[in-house]
C-alpha cells in the first residue's frame, strides 16, 4: 500500500522542519556548523534564501513524492522503518554525491568529518522516520451510524 501523497508531503514538511531545527540549533551546540541553505545557495547565486527554499522544496515535495510513489512499497518494514530507510538512502546520496559537489568533501571531511557525517545521519534518520510515520499512518475510517 502506497502512502497518500498529500500526507507524504505533510510528513516531509514536518521532517524538514525538525531536521532544519536540528541543523541550526543542535549542531552548533556540538561545535558543528551545518548550513545547508548556504551550501545550496552557493549553487544559486550565493543566495541563502534561495538555498533554504531549495532545501524545503526538496524535503517537502520532491523527496516525499519519490518515497510515496516509488519506494514505500519496495522498502521493508512498517511505515516508520520505511521512512528511516529512505532517510539513510538520502544521507548516503548527500554524503557521497552532494557534499563533495558543494565543497564539503566525501562524508563531510571538509566540514567536521565523522562528527558532521554522524550529525547528518541523525538528521536524515529523523527526517525519514517522521516522513514515514505521517505518510504511512492508517487512514481514519468513518464510523457508520
Amino acid at each position: 500500500m502506497n502512502p497518500n501523497p498529500v500526507r507524504a508531503m505533510v510528513g516531509g514538511l514536518a521532517g524538514t522542519i525538525v531536521m532544519t531545527a536540528m541543523m541550526y540549533i543542535v549542531a552548533p551546540m556540538m561545535g558543528l556548523r551545518m548550513d545547508i541553505a548556504e551550501m545550496l545557495g552557493s549553487m544559486l547565486g550565493n543566495s541563502w534564501r534561495a538555498g533554504m527554499m531549495m532545501h524545503f522544496v526538496n524535503g517537502t515535495i520532491i523527496f516525499p513524492l519519490v518515497f510515496a510513489y516509488l519506494l514505500s512499497a519496495r522498502l521493508p518494514g512498517g511505515p516508520t522503518a520505511k521512512g528511516a530507510a529512505w532517510g539513510v538512502i538520502l544521507w548516503l546520496l548527500a554524503q557521497v554525491v552532494v557534499m563533495p559537489m558543494m565543497g564539503g568533501g566525501f562524508f563531510s571531511m571538509a566540514m567536521g568529518g565523522m562528527m558532521a557525517a554522524g550529525g547528518s545521519l541523525i538528521g536524515h534518520l529523523l527526517y525519514g522516520s517522521i516522513l514515514g510515520a505521517i505518510a504511512g499512518a492508517p487512514e481514519a475510517r468513518a464510523v457508520a451510524a
